[in-house]
């Protein structure tokens, strides 16, 4: 027969301590862990607005999403440079950048206001803060909206693609325009008859008449031999 005695008062007064004492340090891991996991959240959504970027996908560590001004900002600095590393962007970069955004016009911004607005900071490349700066300077003697330059800038595409008619159908707009016999002017337009039928070596070449006739008489070959 197995006798049980009853827990003293004061055994039992320490497993309580004990366990309050272990709720209290998970309370702290808890607490901890949603600190970091906010305080995370925040730097992501603050990346994420001050790059123009609504995406709620979250990114690798040390990269850009595609489609944001950031990633833009990488491609075009690379333009042209096998050797940049993405970091620094030059003065023909940007404008190279701006052209296909359209937010260089020709006529509310060109490349002259670029120009003197780029060498403004002393320097022929500038980091991603410092081009932002330029942008800002460059919208307010322009009158123009940041927000929507950086916008368009951001979703113009990768470098050398440029919205609008495909290259196929630039190059056989082109090739109709060049081969467009009706305007064709001086020496060219003797080479063709009224259909656009090419003449031969007629149009190409001075050949001597032997009828008889002077040259410019209208009524060639209406004398009737007698």
């Amino acid at each position: 027969m197995v006798t049980l005695f009853p827990r003293s008062p004061g055994l039992r007064s320490q497993e309580f301590t004990m366990q309050a004492e272990k709720r209290d340090t998970d309370t702290e891991k808890n607490e901890t862990l949603n600190d970091v996991t906010t305080s995370v959240a925040n730097e992501v959504t603050n990346l994420k607005m001050e790059d123009g970027s609504t995406s709620s996908t979250p990114s690798s560590p040390g990269s850009a999403e595609p489609g944001s001004f950031l990633a833009s900002f990488k491609a075009f600095s690379k333009f042209g440079d096998p050797k940049s590393d993405g970091k620094l962007i030059t003065l023909s970069q940007s404008d190279k950048w701006m052209k296909q955004a359209k937010v260089i016009d020709g006529k509310k911004i060109t490349t002259t206001d670029t120009g003197i607005y780029f060498k403004k900071h002393k320097s022929t490349k500038l980091g991603v803060e410092q081009y932002k700066t330029f942008l800002e300077e460059l919208a307010k003697s322009k009158k123009v909206d940041v927000a929507e330059m950086k916008k368009k800038m951001a979703s113009c595409g990768p470098p050398g693609v440029t919205a609008g008619a495909s290259g196929a159908g630039k190059a056989a707009s082109t090739v109709d325009r060049l081969t467009d016999v009706s305007k064709y002017t001086g020496s060219h337009k003797q080479r063709f008859d009224e259909t656009g039928k090419g003449k031969g070596i007629a149009g190409r070449k001075d050949v001597p008449d032997t009828s008889g006739y002077v040259q410019g008489y209208q009524h060639k070959d209406t004398y009737k031999a007698q």
